[in-house]
């Protein structure tokens, strides 16, 4: 089996680094003619199927890339940040400091007030992963999800531990491959913009990609 993995494009909440979370926003219109890019990329490879999370960021763009059947699963939609969606990053520091400090002390297991873990989030990618290597064997699959979902599932394909996605940095629009054999998944490609304008910003911000503290670095 092999996935193609693709990042939706740019919405406003991106360039504003909102935490996005399952709030439904649309792209903007770079990350419309982010998704035209990514079409014109991929008009020359070969995929049985695509997959999207329902979240129109994600659909739009699986729309542009492919006009046929597209089957969106609620369990590629982004980690739900609860109440903290819609804000950016100094808002949440300034009116939730000790939920914050607990977040970023062990996400794995601590939740934004009415979100989700990272642990939530890895059993649900699981349950996904698990259902296309036994629906899909032996073929191409193209999802279209979000930063947090796919530096997650690279995890997962990889038999990293989850607290590790942060070592994965995926950009809006970004294309990354992974092939998988009977001794495991090879990563054959990551994070690959190269069709996107050279004057596009190489990183989009998402409440994922940062660090977490060192106390679970290695977990």
């Amino acid at each position: 089996m092999n996935l193609l993995l693709i990042r939706h494009g740019q919405t406003n909440w991106n360039l504003e680094q909102r935490f996005q979370g399952q709030s439904d926003i649309p792209l903007n219109e770079t990350g419309r003619k982010q998704a035209q890019a990514l079409a014109e990329r991929l008009a020359a490879e070969y995929f049985d199927i695509i997959y999207s999370s329902d979240l129109q960021r994600a659909t739009e763009t699986a729309a542009i890339i492919c006009k046929s059947e597209i089957i969106t699963d609620s369990r590629l939609r982004e980690v739900n940040f609860g109440d903290w969606e819609g804000m950016i990053y100094d808002e949440i520091k300034a009116k939730y400091p000790e939920t914050l400090a607990a977040w970023e002390n062990d996400i794995f297991k601590n939740a934004p007030p009415n979100g989700e873990t990272l642990e939530g989030l890895a059993v649900r990618v699981q349950s996904m992963l698990d259902e296309l290597s036994e629906k899909h064997n032996d073929q191409t699959i193209l999802i279209v999800a979000h930063g947090g979902v796919l530096q997650t599932l690279i995890c997962l394909a990889l038999n990293l531990p989850p607290t590790m996605y942060w070592q994965f940095h995926l950009s809006t629009a970004s294309l990354s491959e992974l092939a998988f054999y009977p001794a495991g998944a090879i990563l054959n490609s990551l994070n690959d913009t190269s069709h996107l304008p050279k004057a596009a910003p190489k990183k989009a911000w998402n409440p994922l990609s940062r660090k977490p503290s060192n106390k679970i670095d290695h977990r």
